[in-house]
């Protein structure tokens, strides 16, 4: 593969920096006070390993499109030699790519390339095995208001849709069907994002019913989803809701919505009704050992599991099969699992928590280990040396 300016480059969407001024202020002063000293001694042509050091799912096309595109900012060539293709899986300490070209224009390269890997490659690691754990839900990636600038809206709205189409492959999984923002929604193949209300949208109109019926003048073509839990009346305004709107419910154009937070219980749960509600639904969930955490996703306050199967008890009672459940609040890895385990039918998972939760375990990594077409690399980094295949 080589990074040169063509199709790569001209698709890109990034605002990363690409002109040089912009990308020497982004970057270490060791690695300027490098190229320099390349510049006054002569070039050679070098090749970089990048890697991680966990396991992780490949996500690196926003790092080939950038180096595309400086790359053609500077008229020079990258070689890139990609070992693992987008989406596949990675070993701890196995290199992603290698990347080979001119030592002077790369080496100051180094810090901006691995921040673009390094937090995508978790991320889709992440969204993998959540859309895995649950292969029958649908995911939303609801991540941007999370994310630390555009830039990494960016790249976990690409590690979203990397992790899912993996799990898509593996298992069979929905996976993530759209995201929040329209900025990002191309990498779901959408042209903008998805969503219908938030819990501002429940103040203003003063009752949960009211929000509907706005929503429904405002859009009536549109499915519609409804937040049910800003009063703490997750059944009854759930219910109203679907009275109202009995077309809709009957045509699976309406969706409840759980946020409920973790510092109280959905209305008609406690401890002992939640416990119950599983041991009429999921009984083996809740028998053996479990962890504090796992115990507060199963039958804690929130949005348990308890919680999505009672929502749907109530739902097909009253006659609503096709009214669906989205689940918010904490969807992360940990979750899921948990959630797969007591087989909670929740249709659709709104989550930005596939971001990941320990930043030190994304941190990628570049060492050299060629100069010029010898192997050389630092004592202890041998396994990065190329090994043709």
């Amino acid at each position: 593969m080589v990074a040169d300016g063509g199709e790569r480059a001209k698709g890109l969407k990034t605002c990363w920096p690409l002109r040089d001024a912009d990308i020497a202020n982004w970057t270490d002063a060791y690695f300027k006070r490098t190229k320099q000293a390349v510049g006054t001694f002569g070039d050679l042509t070098a090749t970089y390993a990048v890697f991680m050091r966990r396991p992780v799912v490949s996500a690196p096309r926003l790092v080939v499109e950038w180096l595309a595109a400086v790359a053609a900012e500077r008229n020079v060539t990258f070689d890139i030699d990609l070992r693992f293709e987008e989406g596949k899986w990675v070993g701890a300490g196995e290199p992603i790519l290698y990347i080979t070209g001119p030592l002077y224009h790369l080496c100051d390269l180094e810090t901006l390339l691995l921040q673009k890997l390094g937090p995508a490659c978790v991320a889709a690691y992440n969204a993998f095995t959540m859309c895995a754990d649950l292969p029958k839900a649908a995911f939303l990636a609801m991540d941007a208001r999370h994310c630390a600038g555009v830039e990494m809206a960016e790249m976990m709205a690409y590690a979203a849709a990397v992790g899912s189409d993996r799990a898509k492959r593996k298992v069979g999984a929905v996976g993530f069907i759209g995201n929040a923002t329209d900025a990002t929604a191309h990498f779901f193949g959408l042209d903008s994002g998805k969503g219908t209300m938030p819990h501002a949208f429940i103040g203003y109109a003063g009752s949960t019913l009211r929000a509907a019926e706005m929503f429904d003048s405002c859009f009536p073509g549109d499915p519609m989803t409804v937040l049910v839990d800003y009063f703490a009346q997750e059944i009854s305004d759930a219910l109203s809701v679907c009275r109202r709107f009995s077309d809709r419910a009957a045509e699976g154009r309406l969706s409840v919505r759980l946020d409920t937070p973790g510092s109280r219980f959905i209305e008609e749960l406690d401890p002992p009704a939640s416990y119950a509600v599983l041991e009429r639904n999921a009984p083996a969930a809740v028998r053996g050992y479990r962890t504090e955490e796992e115990l507060r996703y199963l039958v804690g306050a929130g949005v348990s599991a308890a919680a999505i199967w009672r929502m749907r008890e109530v739902l097909d009672e009253a006659g609503f099969p096709k009214v669906k459940i989205v689940g918010s609040s904490g969807f992360g890895p940990k979750k899921c699992r948990v959630m797969s385990e007591a087989e909670a039918p929740i249709d659709v998972v709104g989550t930005g928590s596939y971001l990941p939760g320990s930043w030190s375990e994304t941190y990628a990594t570049a060492d050299i280990v060629e100069y010029d077409g010898t192997p050389r690399v630092k004592v202890g980094r041998e396994f990065l040396l190329r090994r043709q295949e």
